[in-house]
């Protein structure tokens, strides 16, 4: 069987690494598919057995591809539906596997060359226009929508990435056997080109604040509560002035907006700030942490590192949001209320109260081997090619 992967994401960049993505074409060919990813220019080539990697030229004007709906994007995905289109011409398909908006030209070009058509749905892209305010057109909206649904109706499978989205799916495909709901829940060391896997010898280590300390590691996205954070962490200071606060991630000028908030707060000692480090970095700052974090305000999609926090055997403190509850419940993590007054309680209850911190990341791990490990991904992912073969 032989498939073409298109993926409209800067492939492996500090701003944009899909690992759902990535980890879906991984599995892909380790159960014998032949692999042809194309992805944007912008990135660094990793290494998957039995995959060729294609990528677009890079236009110039398109560096630095933003989360969610943008005009650089429009642009990379007008060229990303002449390369499919290239490809099909001179290659033979058995199943086109388009992730996100490119479903959509893909669907278009189903009739002309006769392929299976998997819609690897990560987020509702109507839901996106909103979420990432690019729009306030009604009518722009509905375009989208309607183009949803014509997605979901003719694509020979579809792919979902937590219970939200598949809720949205279930009453609009045709086939309710040709939906698979396979979350973004596998973690493993990338092999990058050139020999390198991202380990901590090769990347270098920030300086680690002293114990314990509380981890954020993330966007710093407005709905990833970084500012509800910080002010939770002001309330624990004023308890625990042994604990440190750690922030993975960020822009520039987001770690700089940060920084003055934290300051701002009497944090300047007891705050500390990375930029974004690459994957293996980030596990390895996750390992040494005392207490992980999410303190998401916004959105509905389960993030991946809400799969690997639980697996990591160190207790999480998370927002009770529906991005989050899809997945944890109070006897997996300390889930709190979005504000700081409770988001401090729960780290200090996870600082201090030994035997329930001990308590939920047992339960954790235990949901995550039952749920969402490699073994269950893979079977997700047999059923998934059966129905294509």
């Amino acid at each position: 069987m032989k498939a073409l992967v298109v993926a409209p994401h800067p492939f492996f960049t500090p701003r944009g690494t899909p690992f759902s993505v990535y980890y879906r074409t991984l599995v892909t060919a380790e159960l014998g598919v032949e692999v042809d990813l194309l992805t944007y220019g912008e990135g660094q080539d990793v290494v998957i057995p039995g995959v060729r990697i294609i990528r677009i030229p890079r236009i110039p004007g398109t560096r630095n591809v933003p989360v969610g709906p943008s005009l650089k994007k429009l642009v990379l995905d007008m060229v990303m539906a002449v390369w499919t289109l290239g490809l099909l011409l001179r290659h033979r398909y058995d199943y086109v596997h388009a992730h996100e908006e490119s479903v959509f030209f893909c669907l278009a070009m189903k009739p002309l060359f006769g392929f299976k058509l998997v819609y690897d749905m990560h987020s509702s892209l109507p839901q996106q226009l909103a979420n990432f305010r690019f729009t306030n057109s009604r009518l722009l909206t509905r375009m989208f929508e309607a183009l949803e649904r014509a997605a979901l109706r003719s694509a020979t499978a579809v792919i979902t990435i937590c219970p939200d989205l598949a809720e949205i799916v279930k009453p609009r495909i045709q086939n309710p056997e040709a939906h698979f709901l396979i979350e973004n829940s596998i973690f493993e060391a990338v092999g990058l080109s050139g020999g390198l896997n991202g380990s901590a010898a090769s990347i270098g280590m920030p300086a680690m604040p002293a114990a314990p300390v509380v981890l954020y590691t993330g966007t710093f996205e407005a709905y990833q509560g970084i500012d509800l954070l910080i002010d939770a962490f002001a309330r624990v200071n004023a308890q625990r002035r042994d604990a440190s606060l750690l922030l993975v991630g960020g822009t520039p000028a987001q770690v700089a907006h940060y920084r003055a908030l934290a300051d701002s707060r009497g944090l300047n000692g007891n705050c500390t700030f990375t930029g974004r480090v690459p994957p293996a970095t980030a596990r390895c700052l996750t390992r040494r942490a005392t207490v992980l974090t999410s303190p998401r305000v916004l959105g509905t999609n389960t993030p991946l590192k809400i799969y690997e926090q639980p697996a990591s055997g160190i207790p999480l403190v998370a927002t009770r949001i529906h991005s989050h509850t899809q997945v944890l419940d109070d006897e997996v993590c300390f889930l709190v209320e979005p504000t700081p007054e409770s988001m401090a309680t729960g780290i200090l209850d996870a600082l201090s109260n030994g035997s329930r911190a001990e308590s939920v990341t047992r339960n954790a791990m235990a949901l995550y081997e039952s749920r969402y490990s490699r073994p269950v991904y893979e079977e997700k992912m047999r059923g998934l090619l059966k129905l294509l073969g």
